[in-house]
């Protein structure tokens, strides 16, 4: 592997890590897909400037839930949420604007995907209360 690459896979694993709080060692899976996903799409996409995580996210959010993806939103809103991008209102907010744009069937998922994570989350907050 050359230095070039093995910068972009630190810088890679790194945002990767920094969006969505894990990362993926490719040397780990088989194939270049990965490999691809790491170094290119997280090592030299998502580091760019112009646009914040969050741009990049309500961007990523918006393509996924037109596409039914309600699983992949599912694992947007976590990460946004943990990371305080959004908060619980907004997160609502996001999903009845989408609406209006991708249609009530399709968000009628995003909606149950959204719900989900944060009673997930209210739920985790509820535990750590009661000790």
């Amino acid at each position: 592997m050359s230095d070039e690459t093995m910068d972009a896979r630190a810088a890679g694993r790194a945002k990767m890590q920094e969006v969505y709080g894990f990362n993926v060692d490719p040397d780990t899976v088989e194939g270049p897909y990965v490999d691809v996903t790491v170094d290119h799409l997280f090592g030299a996409i998502w580091t760019r400037e112009a646009l914040s995580i969050r741009d990049r996210r309500l961007i990523t959010i918006g393509v996924l839930a037109s596409q039914g993806k309600d699983d992949l939103c599912e694992i947007q809103f976590g990460a946004a949420l943990e990371r305080g991008e959004f908060d619980e209102e907004q997160l609502r907010e996001l999903v009845l604007h989408l609406a209006h744009y991708i249609g009530w069937p399709l968000s009628t998922g995003v909606n149950a995907a959204a719900e989900k994570v944060i009673a997930r989350r209210a739920k985790a907050a509820k535990a750590i209360a009661d000790g």
